[in-house]
C-alpha cells in the first residue's frame, strides 16, 4: 500500500540517482574520448582534455537522491501506521 508521498519519494530519488549515474554517463560517452573524471595533461603540463560534466556535480546529484531516501525514511519512522492511527492505540508484539 503506497500513497502519494511514497510514490513521489521513490520517483524523485530514483530519478536523481539514474540521472547522476546513467544519464550523465551516457552524455559523457556521446561527447567522446577521453573518459577521465579529471583533466588530462600533456608532457608540458597543459590541460588537453577535461570532462564535460564535473564529477562533483554527478556526485552531488546522486547524493541528493540518497538524501531524498533518507528524508523519506525519517518521515516513515515519524508517522504512525494507518492501522494504528485508526485503532487509536498501540499494538503489543508477541
Amino acid at each position: 500500500m503506497t500513497d502519494i508521498i511514497d510514490k513521489a519519494a521513490m520517483a524523485l530519488s530514483a530519478g536523481l540517482m539514474l540521472l547522476g549515474i546513467v544519464g550523465m554517463g551516457i552524455i559523457e560517452l556521446l561527447v567522446g574520448a577521453p573518459y577521465s573524471p579529471v583533466p588530462i595533461t600533456n608532457e608540458a603540463g597543459e590541460v588537453v582534455a577535461t570532462p564535460l560534466i564535473s564529477p562533483q556535480i554527478r556526485t552531488g546529484v546522486v547524493l541528493a537522491g540518497i538524501a531524498v531516501l533518507g528524508l523519506y525514511a525519517a518521515y516513515k519512522i515519524a508517522t504512525p501506521l494507518a492501522e494504528d492511527a485508526r485503532a487509536g492505540h498501540e499494538t503489543v508484539a508477541d
